[in-house]
């Protein structure tokens, strides 16, 4: 007798069958897995090649963010939540390191490339020095092609985390000298600096080395900036565009400095020449993180929609080799990013005195033509009132600096203790109290981050799991276990 069927008795009768059913349902699936039996391990489907797109200090409200700002400022969507998250596997994982609550970049980033947690600030090793492997690690040695996309410096923490090893992340020489004996197929970013000797324009290095001439001597084709880049043929390929970080988008020459969509589109056309057992490659948007540390609103949302244009090239590559795993995240949450309702001013407490974020102040952040970063850097250490407030007539169009905030910023004092950033943090609560745009802090918080993943093996990143279990995972899907 089927459901239906029991449903065509008297009530009574139909009761007593529909119970008779649900047990024999119940007996016939205990008998096929037993209760006390282990979990089968999943069936993996093995991906060719895996992408990697890491959203910096990026969490669940940073990505609600870049997803309505993206719907009603650009009338597009945003394929990292519309496709990604809502048509593939979604999860989320914790993200402490060893000894505290909160984790840095280093520590994050090792955990989801080798599987184990360290404490803050080192690479890829232990406390008593012993490196760990790495996700490029195990991509070269099983045969694969790996690259290195960031708009940080390429030394930064999640590149070095993902690849090679310190005990400290300021081991900057060090890093880049890995890198020469690595050998990544793609490395792209900012980070001049340290391939270069102190006595070269930007340089730092202090053994008179020129890392990029040894990088090309060894095959590398070099680009230097974006026509550079968009003029590369080779299958290994060496990008620097900026001494030390790459811009904020708000901020960003494009003749100087290709955008994150830019580099992938460079990556991926190098990796996929003499590709015959796949590729490993990682795309890091640093910008989300750096924008958050500076409670910069305005400069948050361009590094967002950067980054989904960047996913977007990677799910076109998808589609034209559907063997490729596409898994996006970030390391921690950036800044405690919190628009909300607030009161206009103190004068009352009453509900007419409150206004809510609404697109008219999406549309205000839209009109901002500089970030807080470069405010600062326009300032110098002693601020000038003069300078302060030209900056803010021209750039921050509809706002108007508090007198207790621009004393502040001139005085070069903090907000709060958690607020590090001057004057960047002041002057994101000049665009708080008139935006709506809050932020708890200008560090890391411990908020879980998301994980979306599309392509064979996805389904392995579904659900709870510690940042450690992301690294273990992305092991086994790069050697296909």
């Amino acid at each position: 007798m089927t459901i239906p069927q029991i449903f065509l008795l008297p009530r009574r009768a139909a009761l007593r069958a529909f119970a008779a059913l649900t047990v024999a349902l119940v007996i016939v699936g205990c008998a096929g897995a037993p209760a006390d039996a282990p979990q089968a391990q999943t069936q993996l489907s093995a991906p060719k090649n895996i992408i990697i797109l890491f959203a910096d200090g990026v969490a669940s409200a940073q990505w609600e963010y870049g997803r309505y700002s993206s719907m009603v400022l650009r009338q597009q969507g945003f394929v990292t939540t519309d496709i990604v998250f809502k048509q593939g596997t979604l999860g989320l994982a914790s993200t402490t390191p060893v000894g505290a609550f909160v984790t840095d970049s280093a520590a994050a980033g090792t955990a989801m490339s080798t599987g184990v947690k360290v404490v803050n600030g080192a690479v890829a090793m232990t406390a008593d020095g012993r490196p760990l492997t790495t996700a490029m690690e195990v991509a070269k040695a099983s045969g694969k092609r790996i690259g290195l996309v960031t708009t940080a410096t390429v030394y930064d923490a999640t590149p070095a985390a993902f690849s090679i090893h310190a005990k400290s992340r300021t081991e900057s020489q060090n890093l880049v000298d890995q890198y020469l004996a690595l050998e990544p197929d793609v490395l792209l970013g900012g980070g001049a600096d340290y391939f270069l000797p102190a006595s070269a324009a930007g340089g730092k290095r202090k053994d008179g080395k020129d890392m990029i001439a040894a990088f090309r001597a060894k095959g590398w084709q070099v680009a230097r900036n974006s026509a550079e880049l968009r003029a590369a043929t080779g299958s290994r390929l060496l990008g620097l565009f900026s001494d030390d970080d790459m811009d904020l988008e708000i901020d960003r020459d494009p003749v100087q400095e290709p955008t994150t969509a830019d580099m992938a589109t460079a990556a991926l056309k190098a990796l996929t020449q003499n590709n015959a057992k796949g590729f490993v490659l990682l795309v890091e948007n640093e910008n989300t993180d750096t924008a958050g540390h500076a409670n910069d609103a305005a400069a948050l949302m361009r590094a967002l929609w950067a980054f989904d244009d960047a996913v977007k090239v990677a799910l076109d590559y998808q589609r034209a080799f559907p063997d490729t795993l596409i898994l996006i995240t970030g390391d921690h949450e950036t800044g405690g990013f919190s628009p909300t309702y607030a009161q206009k001013d103190l004068s009352s407490l009453s509900s007419s005195n409150r206004f809510t974020v609404g697109d008219e102040h999406l549309k205000m952040l839209s009109r901002i033509t500089m970030s807080l970063n470069k405010v600062k850097e326009k300032l110098g250490a002693k601020p000038a009132g003069a300078a302060l407030d030209d900056l803010v007539t021209k750039h921050f169009p509809g706002f108007t600096l508090d007198q207790d905030l621009r004393t502040l910023i001139l005085n070069n004092q903090p907000l709060e203790r958690n607020a590090v950033y001057l004057p960047q943090n002041t002057l994101a609560r000049m665009v708080a109290r008139q935006a709506g745009f809050y932020w708890g802090t200008s560090g890391h918080t411990p908020q879980p981050v998301v994980i979306g993943a599309m392509g064979p093996g996805a389904q392995l990143f579904h659900g709870w799991q510690d940042n450690t279990d992301f690294g273990q995972k992305l092991h086994r899907v790069i050697l296909g276990r």
